[in-house]
């Protein structure tokens, strides 16, 4: 699960709904005068837009246009269209069509959101028209490891029989530092997630498959950027996919699998210098 210390919202950072050929996705926007680029950021499993608050002022003071967004089946853009599908195909589709309204964008996946935006790559066409880049934010080759696909199998197993609701007090943070304010946006946010979007997602991460050599031929430039310690892929694992794709790799001491929000200026350095070189 994606982790969150404060939802307090930067003056630079607007709230916006951004309209697409498959749906209107809720998203938060931070720019300067005159961005050298955008990035789209993608969230993780039962993560949102608010996972990259403490990104967004400094990604836009080094020059670029940010965009930060909820995936279909999260927190406030829920179902985005009428019928939805949440196969992370689709997903992956919708990462696309958002990059068709901003322009070429540096893509970043964060853990789930990772899986994602590694197939919006790879499903594209032509890679090199619609990303100026993709970083993989703790984010492995493939299936989580063997603990975490284990959490996973239970989450399964109670999305059986529970609403997701319900599910909240097995899943609060025992962290008392974390602030009632926060608490109950976490609860909020855990409430609206589409039961069909946990479900499958929770099935893709047990199951994906290694897709690294797919992806070194993708075209485009590649970085992984990965917070220690961490439990839902090995650092291991990240290290040897980065050196099979030639992509830049940066290891953040002390990120754990969040590291946008426990070392969120270590993660803006190693974003802002692979994009401008």
């Amino acid at each position: 699960m994606s982790q969150i210390l404060s939802i307090a919202r930067p003056d630079s950072v607007r709230s916006v709904r951004l309209d697409t050929d498959r749906g209107t996705f809720a998203a938060f926007t931070a720019a300067p005068p005159a961005p050298r680029g955008t990035a789209l950021l993608v969230p993780g499993f039962n993560g949102s837009k608010e996972d990259f608050l403490p990104l967004l002022p400094g990604l836009a003071e080094a020059g670029y246009r940010v965009v930060a967004i909820d995936q279909r089946g999260q927190y406030e853009t829920g179902p985005a269209s009428k019928a939805p599908s949440y196969a992370p195909d689709d997903l992956a589709s919708d990462v696309t069509a958002l990059a068709g309204v901003l322009g070429p964008v540096h893509l970043v996946g964060h853990s789930y959101g990772g899986l994602v935006s590694r197939l919006a790559v790879l499903n594209s066409p032509s890679a090199a028209e619609t990303w100026a880049s993709l970083t993989l934010l703790n984010f492995g080759p493939a299936a989580v490891s063997e603990s975490t696909r284990e959490r996973l199998r239970l989450l399964l197993d109670a999305l059986r029989t529970t609403p997701v609701p319900d599910l909240w007090p097995f899943l609060r943070p025992e962290d008392g530092g974390v602030s009632e304010e926060v608490l109950s946006f976490l609860s909020d946010r855990w409430a609206r997630n589409a039961p069909e979007a946990l479900r499958l997602a929770a099935e893709q991460m047990i199951t994906e498959p290694d897709r690294t050599e797919a992806l070194r031929g993708c075209g485009i430039p590649l970085s992984v950027v990965f917070g220690t310690p961490e439990e839902t892929w090995p650092e291991r694992e990240a290290a040897a996919m980065a050196r099979k794709l030639g992509a830049r790799y940066t290891e953040i001491m002390g990120g754990g699998h969040s590291p946008n929000v426990y070392e969120p200026e270590a993660v803006i350095e190693a974003l802002t210098s692979f994009w401008n070189a």
